[in-house]
């Protein structure tokens, strides 16, 4: 079996972490994989919304493979070809994180390290009532990739993000709620169809207006004020010229509810 499943339905691409055996670590093949879905993903007008997952009920993804690591696989590249190998396998956090439609991790198990950027990564996370997340990059001696800093940072605030840093601890679903690291958490029974049944209903919305909503948050993330108003007037603009908007008006005034087709 591939080290990464991919299937469409409805809209929705499914991309799924296939190393149960190994808590869904990350090997390269299913890096290299999950590179490719997601191009896909962002290119294609078939596709509506992306959920990530891991195989099994233990791990959405327990981070980098630390066996590999430990039989110093790379010891003979440089420094440098090192970190340009690693910043390439990074781009899927890029690529989750800014693709234009939304993206959606559902944690169903642990989420640790370089697994928990990928799921931070993601336009939103719904996790099961047994997830565990952590940062755990302390316990292995690592000062952290994929994006975690950066979107941690963002969802909690920088002095809990550098606690979350500094201890590795293991928070559970309550507490990944209450500091917004969750979306939704959902009993494990319910995750999948509960999941799935959300990103099925963003996958049949305007599409068009959620790519101007993901370049909007991204204004808003990185900008001033002053450019989060200019982008948000422009693509206000934009996305008011679209037949999408017009069905919905009227939709609206024939009390029904609107057909999108993406355009």
């Amino acid at each position: 079996m591939p080290d990464l499943l991919k299937s469409v339905e409805d809209g929705v691409m499914k991309l799924v972490f296939n190393r149960p055996e190994a808590m869904n670590a990350l090997s390269r093949d299913m890096m290299s994989a999950l590179d490719d879905a997601l191009e896909e993903a962002s290119a294609s007008r078939e596709i509506g919304c992306v959920v990530v997952r891991g195989a099994g009920d233990k791990a959405f993804c327990a981070g980098g493979d630390v066996k590999s690591m430990a039989a110093g696989r790379d010891q003979d590249k440089t420094y440098e070809d090192k970190v340009h190998d690693l910043r390439e396998r990074m781009r899927v956090s890029e690529l989750l994180h800014e693709m234009g439609k939304p993206t959606i991790a559902m944690v169903n198990g642990v989420a640790a390290g370089a697994g928990l950027s990928i799921a931070l990564a993601a336009d939103m996370r719904f996790a099961a009532r047994s997830a565990r997340m952590t940062t755990a990059f302390a316990k292995v001696g690592f000062s952290g990739d994929f994006g975690s800093h950066y979107f941690l940072h963002k969802l909690v605030g920088t002095a809990k993000a550098r606690e979350l840093y500094f201890t590795a601890e293991i928070l559970n679903a309550e507490q990944m709620e209450k500091l917004g690291l969750a979306n939704r958490v959902v009993d494990d029974a319910n995750l999948e169809s509960e999941t799935m049944a959300f990103a099925r209903k963003l996958a049949s919305g305007p599409r068009v207006a959620w790519w101007h909503v993901k370049k909007n948050m991204k204004a808003a993330e990185e900008g001033t004020l002053a450019e989060a108003l200019d982008s948000e007037a422009a693509r206000m603009i934009r996305t008011g010229e679209t037949n999408d908007h017009k069905e919905a008006a009227r939709a609206f005034v024939e009390k029904r509810a609107p057909v999108f087709k993406g355009n």
